[in-house]
């Protein structure tokens, strides 16, 4: 056996034995493996149930539609001066309550997206598995499609090679025969 034969079937030895182990675990317990990584609400700190609170709201249409409707009234308000100008332009008193409420709500969001980062990442790993084990079984199915198509190639030689004999054998067997009429 060469280096590339020896190298070829430690590999495959390696694929069989993942596949095995990942044959072993039933779907359940992969999906129990995933569910796993994904914690119930109920699992949650404080901390997290908030983050996860003011990523939910600020990242609706709901609150963009009534903040943008807060700001268009506060610049007419002041514009139009229908009610005493508390914040004249340029604006600078909504400028900083734009900044601290950014300021403010970033480090929520942050968390949020880094505790579904580490939900999505768990998810990924798992969906690298069950791509590792359909591509294994799929080899699997290529192997044994193309030994079923050796054993019948080799089937279907023999059977030629019969056949040629047969055929062999009635034309010596034809010529023989022709040879005792004509004499």
């Amino acid at each position: 056996m060469n280096a590339i034969q020896h190298v070829a079937h430690i590999i495959d030895e390696t694929e069989q034995s993942l596949l095995h182990e990942m044959r072993a675990l039933s779907r359940a317990e992969r999906l129990r493996r995933a569910r796993a990584s994904d914690p119930a609400p109920s699992q949650l700190t404080t901390g997290q149930k908030i983050a996860d609170a003011v990523a939910a709201t600020m990242g609706s249409w709901r609150f963009i539609i009534i903040q943008s409707g807060i700001l268009v009234c506060w610049i007419v308000l002041n514009v139009t001066a229908v009610v005493e100008k508390w914040d004249p332009y340029p604006f600078i008193l909504l400028n900083l309550a734009l900044s601290f409420q950014a300021a403010y709500a970033a480090p929520f969001i942050m968390m949020s997206q880094n505790r579904q980062q580490d939900i999505d990442r768990k998810a990924a790993e798992c969906d690298y598995q069950i791509n590792i084990k359909a591509e294994l079984e799929i080899e699997l199915l290529h192997q044994k499609i193309d030994e079923l198509r050796q054993s019948e190639v080799l089937k279907l030689s023999t059977a030629v090679a019969e056949l040629t004999h047969l055929l062999h054998e009635t034309k010596d067997e034809l010529t023989t025969l022709r040879q005792a009429r004509g004499a």
